[in-house]
Parts: structure tokens; sequence; C-alpha cells
């Protein structure tokens, strides 16, 4: 979860709190994913218990995470609605607000984070006097980039996603060869994007604010502005790709490929080909050596029991063991910690020999290492599709490993 959208709902928890909504009543979330643990952790701080996290995924129903139950979102209605409050730090605000209304509940339901305030189809005076405004300040943050950078094709990628800018930048080349574009900016959120975007060209890039770079956005969408493209498959005031996942299995590659960018299914990605060597490489010993990574920032996290299995393993192999960490992130009990840059990863897993991570961006980036490559994803559906999240998001230069509740590591 970005630092930026925790610290939205910090605030708007405590503004729930001063207002009282919370005393004496019962709280639930709705979907178990890694941003409502964060949400509960942070009610429990604060003194107050979960009755229970909803979601539609039946894998998930009946797993506890910190002693809350996950359920069906049809157990509410066994709940007096007066007495309940549902609180939602997911994306997918909207359309679980629009289930439990379907289902037929009458109670409080909270938005805790704004992550797509597009979603937003209130035609009241106040939601299109917000919106106006929202236009008029991005038209200004527009006005800017095109002052900075005169001519230049902009191109916006909406969220903090390591894996969707990834996609983006293998496409990207051959979309602006048809467009007749050669000068293009990139848009992004976060630096760690931006080095994402440095693997693969050296062209302008702006890191930009949730906040500023949504009005960029809104305001590029209804100038019909022809000098700008939003690169992303989940805006579906753009192209509406989404709803075909509901009918279809479509790897997030081909999505991108295909949906995003008009692209044939011959044309072959493009390889990030500017990549650095970590500084500290002779610290691994080459060949024996594991490279976890266990953190993702949209990713429900795998239980502790399975990174222990895996350490046991290696230790008792003698090899060396490193997590992968940033920022406040901690290595895992009984590894090394280390912490390459996006473009050292690539010659930090080779010289290990083995990388073992939880499905997340950082696979994407290392995807054309030359070593073994394990990536681990939760038993989850993908949205509310039929789809299992390895359907979506596996790559075909890696080990692709779902983690179920009987999963026991063996090591091949």
């Amino acid at each position: 979860m970005e630092v930026q959208h925790y610290n939205e709902m910090v605030q708007n928890c405590e503004e729930l709190e001063q207002s009282g909504l919370l005393e004496h009543k019962r709280i639930f979330l709705f979907g178990h994913c890694s941003a409502s643990e964060k949400l509960a952790g942070l009610l429990r701080k604060k003194g107050y218990a979960v009755a229970a996290i909803l979601d539609n995924s039946r894998e998930k129903q009946g797993k506890v995470y910190l002693g809350i139950p996950v359920v069906s979102p049809e157990s509410i209605l066994s709940e007096p609605a007066e007495n309940v409050i549902i609180c939602i730090a997911t994306r997918f605000y909207e359309s679980m607000q629009a289930q439990l209304r379907q289902l037929g509940f009458t109670g409080d339901i909270r938005k805790l984070v704004d992550y797509n305030t597009y979603a937003e189809y209130s035609l009241s005076e106040e939601t299109i006097e917000r919106k106006r405004k929202r236009v008029e300040h991005g038209r200004l943050v527009v006005e800017g980039l095109e002052r900075k950078y005169p001519g230049h094709f902009r191109v916006f990628c909406p969220f903090s996603a390591l894996g969707d800018v990834y996609f983006c930048m293998t496409y990207l080349p051959y979309f602006l060869q048809m467009r007749g574009k050669k000068a293009y900016i990139m848009c992004v959120l976060g630096s760690s994007c931006a080095k994402v975007v440095s693997l693969f060209d050296n062209c302008p890039v702006e890191v930009m604010q949730q906040k500023e770079l949504d009005a960029a956005i809104q305001a590029e969408l209804y100038s019909q502005d022809e000098n700008a493209f939003i690169a992303h498959q989940d805006r579906p005031y753009v192209v509406n790709l989404s709803k075909a996942l509901y009918r279809r299995k479509i790897p997030l590659e081909e999505i991108y490929r295909c949906g995003v960018f008009g692209l044939t299914q011959d044309i072959k990605p493009v390889v990030p080909k500017h990549w650095n060597e970590y500084a500290d490489l002779e610290r691994i010993e080459k060949g024996h050596a594991v490279i976890l990574s266990p953190y993702a920032k949209s990713v429900t996290a795998l239980p502790a029991k399975i990174w222990e299995e895996i350490i046991s393993d290696y230790q008792k192999q003698g090899f060396q063991i490193f997590t992968n960490v940033a920022g406040e992130e901690k290595p895992l009990p009984g590894t090394s910690a280390i912490s390459p840059a996006i473009s050292e990863m690539k010659s930090v897993v080779e010289r290990a020999g083995i990388f073992i991570g939880i499905r997340s961006g950082i696979c994407d980036v290392i995807r054309t290492a030359d070593c073994r490559k394990i990536a681990l994803y939760p038993d989850y559906n993908y949205c509310d599709t039929k789809w299992k999240a390895i359907d979506i998001y596996a790559i075909d230069t890696f080990e692709n490993v779902v983690v179920k509740d009987d999963f026991v590591w063996k090591r091949h």
C-alpha cells in the first residue's frame, strides 16, 4: 500500500473515530487484501475489534486473519444494519458498495481510501463542482507539462505498479511508431516506476503525486487531447478491457499488447537494456545464494511458515540467503538484508543463482534474468472474475507456484 494512500486511510479512520461513528458498532471490512490487512491492524491499535472481513472469493472464505474470520458478503444480512459499519480500503469501493446495496444492506458504508474518483457517478451539484475544479487544476498541470516539454507526446501511467509500467514500456515503442510520435514523456507515480522506465529508455520522466496525476489525466480525457495517452487497462472510460475478463481468460501481458496498445499477438516485447551492476556483488556467493522477495504492496502476504520452510531448506544446503528489502521492511529471520536498486536487481539474482518471491512487480523487472526464478501466488481470484491470479499474472520464464492452504515447500 502506497504511503500516501496509507496516510489517507489513517486520516479518514481518525475522522470516523472522532465523529463517534465507530463507537458501539460492529465493524466489517470488505475485501481480504493487503490494504484491508493494514486497516485491520490500524483499527486494532486503536482498540477496535473487526467482526469479519467480507470477501467474494470462496477460497478466502473460512480463513482467519489476526483472529478475524473471512466470510461471504451475504452474511452481513444477518446483522442489524443500524449496528454495523462497513469500511472499505480497496480500489473496488464503487462495485463493492453497489453489491452491498443490491444485496439489501442499508447500513453505513465508508470509503477509507479514494483510489479512483473517476468511478463516482453522482450528478449532484457538489460532485459536479468538485470535478470541474479538478479538471481546471488538471489543465494547469498539463499546461505546465506542455511548457516544460514542448512538442512531446504525453504517456500517463495512473498507478504505482511496477509490472504495469514494465508492460507499458515493452510495447510502447510500437505504439509510438504507429502514432508517428518520436519525442515523448512518461508521467508516472513514484520514483520506483520512474526507475522501471529508465530500464528501457532515457526519455524524460515526470514523477507526480497521485492527486496531480489524476487531475492531469481527467483534464486530458475531458479535452480529448490527441497528444496524450493513458496506458492502463483498468480505466473503464478509456478502453473498458476489464469487462472482457468476465468471459475470457486474458493474461495481463496480452491485455497490454493487444488491448491497451492495439498490437497483434505476434509482436515481441522490447526487453530492458539499461542495467547497472550491484556495487557489493562480491558479498554474494556466486551460484550458491538465494534472493527472497516476500513483500508486495498490493498482494496479501503469504503465511510466515512458508518462508520458514524455504529458509530452513536452503540453510541445510549451505546456501547464502538474502531478503530483498526496501524502506522499513525487515529481512526474514535467518536471512541477511539486501537492497539493490531496481536497475541492479538483475545482476544480484544472476549472481545468486536463485530468486524466490511473492508474485509482484519485481518479478516482471527480472523476467529476463538468467537464473532460476520462482514466483509464489496466493490462492485468490483476480478481482471478482473466475480467474485465479496465476491465470492472469503467470510469467513464462518463471516457475509459477500457487500457495494453497495445504502448501508444503519442496525444493526440486
